[in-house]
């Protein structure tokens, strides 16, 4: 063609490099409870999305259930029954008495993630989490799953609470002065989390009960 056309021409071949997605339900007991559904089954779903985008972008996935331990490891695929028996065991999964264990997360995934991968993690982060050590190696991007009842607490009147984590329960009424702290504690916590995942660049998202998760992973990805 340079001859022909006496002028030079070049053509440039660009690699196409597939991502790597690991996709992170972290079920411990807190995820079981919900007012307009339970945050599990809304773990579910995201995960469900995350799967199903991965497949129509070309890539693949394998997703990890994680609590107080690895519970369940699904195999690299690209196929579509895999997305369904993903949601399956997150859906299935009994995440009451389980508790949260971040150094164990953290080190399952350095070990079995070898190469580079996107990573969500999806849970409801109560906990202060650092991921630094994962976001060094890897793109990191957080899902944080909430109710809106867990940042301020209705009017309960007298009533029975059972923390679905630790066991632990409460019997009688909370006053004002009781509901205030527990939203200042709560609101100290996600802006403890705010900070860290803005310090080590990882991108995150508040998805509620009440929300389709949807539309809010669509303006995540905008982001981009």
């Amino acid at each position: 063609i340079t001859a022909k056309m006496n002028k030079p021409y070049v053509k440039v071949f660009h690699k196409e490099h597939q991502i790597n997605v690991a996709i992170v339900p972290i079920l411990n007991g807190s995820v079981f409870f919900g007012t307009a559904r339970l945050k599990q089954d809304l773990i579910a779903e995201i995960s469900a999305i995350l799967g199903f985008s991965t497949i129509k972008n070309g890539d693949s996935f394998r997703s990890f259930l994680m609590a107080d331990k690895l519970y369940h490891e699904t195999k690299t695929s690209k196929k579509l029954h895999s997305v369904e028996k993903m949601a399956t065991l997150v859906s299935d999964f009994d995440a009451i008495d389980k508790g949260f264990n971040l150094q164990i997360i953290q080190d399952e995934l350095m070990i079995r993630l070898k190469r580079k991968s996107l990573i969500f993690l999806i849970g409801d982060f109560f906990d202060f989490p650092d991921l630094h050590l994962l976001a060094r190696k890897h793109e990191v991007i957080a899902i944080v799953v909430r109710d809106r009842a867990e940042e301020q607490l209705p009017d309960l009147g007298e009533s029975t609470l059972i923390d679905p984590q630790s066991g632990a329960y409460y019997e009688g009424g909370i006053s004002s002065t009781q509901k205030k702290a527990y939203a200042s504690k709560v609101k100290a916590i996600d802006e403890r989390n705010r900070e860290n995942f803005k310090k080590h660049q990882i991108r995150f998202v508040k998805i509620y009960t009440d929300e389709d998760p949807f539309t809010k992973l669509i303006s995540l990805f905008r982001m981009v």
